[in-house]
């Protein structure tokens, strides 16, 4: 029997967030971070007219919340901070042929108050990809996609149509979130991304995939 002795096991290796060539900021620098950001973001199923999510950090502390108006002739979410301040409407465009949504600062409508708009890349689709375009950009390039799945259990948010990753999602499904009528999933924002936006398009995704009445 060898005395000498045992070698040690590998580490496992991190993960390395190689960091975006310019801050992505949308929203506001006050959401960039210089690390990953990972955030919890839960919603209540089926609610009377609402549909409210919760977004809190590794330590279960409340960092956003999204308030909703459903019975109203657009649909309309409210992202706000912790201490209740809307930060971003979010009014989903009913009569245009790619289903649309279009985040405003505040609770602006107006057309210079527009932060982005979100829109499904192709008409027909058996996951869901959507097209992020800055309030200022007029063109046919995005500047930022949505790749993900309307039944996969994960999406990565890009910058334009490269490969820099700036956010992943990822569902988690449980027996207390199906008792509980809850869906809940996880967030990674790499560092110096701004993590209201990435949580707004969250919410855009979510709503998208959670309307299967047809494909538009």
């Amino acid at each position: 029997m060898a005395t000498g002795q045992a070698p040690s096991n590998p580490v496992p290796a991190m993960r390395t967030y190689p960091p975006v060539e310019h801050p992505v900021v949308v929203i506001g620098p006050q959401y960039l971070a210089q690390y990953p950001v990972e955030l919890a973001v839960s919603t209540k199923l089926w609610s009377l007219g609402e549909n409210d999510f919760k977004v809190s950090d590794i330590n279960g502390t409340l960092i956003f919340q999204v308030k909703s108006k459903l019975l109203s002739l657009h649909d309309r979410r409210f992202l706000k901070d912790a201490a209740g301040n809307t930060l971003v409407n979010l009014r989903q465009k009913i009569m245009t042929m790619h289903r649309r949504w279009e985040a405003f600062r505040g609770e602006s409508k107006e057309e210079k108050d527009l932060l982005f708009t979100a829109k499904k890349s192709k008409l027909f689709q058996f996951k869901t990809e959507l097209d992020v375009f800055l309030g200022n950009n007029k063109g046919e390039v995005p500047d930022f996609k949505v790749k993900g799945g309307y039944s996969e259990s994960s999406c990565s948010i890009l910058l334009g149509d490269s490969n820099t990753m700036l956010a992943q999602m990822h569902r988690k499904h449980s027996l207390a979130s199906t008792i509980l009528d809850t869906d809940s999933f996880g967030v990674t924002v790499y560092p110096n991304v701004d993590y209201a936006f990435i949580t707004a398009l969250v919410v855009i995704l979510d709503e998208i995939n959670a309307d299967r009445s047809g494909e538009d």
